[in-house]
């Protein structure tokens, strides 16, 4: 990361973190050494926030408690959608419950997603992440959901947009085959996977 910006490329943090504000996600990383500041980060909630502010939405959150903070200047009161993250603990029966019952009363019910994942890695190993709570969702309503977070193109359109370069001049590095590379691709930037974090080998054609 010194490199690249000692190079003067111009450089974004394209992250799917739902468990944690973006000052603490990034308090955690300059802890860990990283020179790295809140306004190169691009998240999903902040994302999901100028959605619900355009299309005047109120939000049923479930996401984790320390999630919470960023949606904190916006209406929740009588809400007509859901927003799912990774909730963790908070994916309870009880809570997934509450969400289908907001979602199953509404005649067009929507469902933002803040990303799609199927697992992410911990230092005590592989969890479980918001995609499959949030195709429970989608299964039980007869809903589609509309995903935020990677791969939507919409996500890394946005960290583009914020550095003013187009597509086929960023490169994406990820541990990701499906939303760091696949997305990447699908806006038309490459993508570069890295054999660490949640990397797993995969077929060499994989589409």
């Amino acid at each position: 990361l010194h490199r690249i910006k000692a190079s003067g490329l111009k450089l974004r943090f394209c992250t799917n973190e739902t468990q944690a504000t973006r000052e603490k996600f990034v308090k955690k990383l300059q802890g860990l050494g990283f020179d790295i500041s809140v306004a190169e980060v691009t998240a999903p909630a902040p994302a999901a926030c100028r959605i619900l502010k355009e299309r005047s939405l109120r939000p049923h959150l479930l996401v984790h408690n320390d999630l919470v903070p960023e949606f904190a200047e916006i209406d929740k009161t009588n809400p007509n959608c859901v927003v799912i993250g990774d909730a963790a603990e908070n994916f309870t029966y009880a809570n997934l419950n509450e969400a289908f019952q907001v979602l199953i009363g509404m005649e067009k019910p929507v469902l933002l997603s803040l990303g799609r994942g199927r697992y992410y890695k911990e230092t005590d190993g592989l969890k479980l992440d918001v995609g499959a709570y949030m195709k429970a969702l989608e299964y039980a309503c007869d809903v589609q959901a509309e995903v935020v977070g990677k791969p939507a193109k919409m996500f890394f359109e946005s960290a583009l947009a914020e550095m003013g370069v187009p597509p086929e001049q960023a490169i994406m590095i990820g541990d990701d085959i499906e939303s760091d590379v696949g997305g990447a691709q699908q806006c038309g930037m490459r993508a570069l996977q890295v054999r660490t974090g949640k990397y797993r080998s995969v077929p060499a054609r994989h589409p």
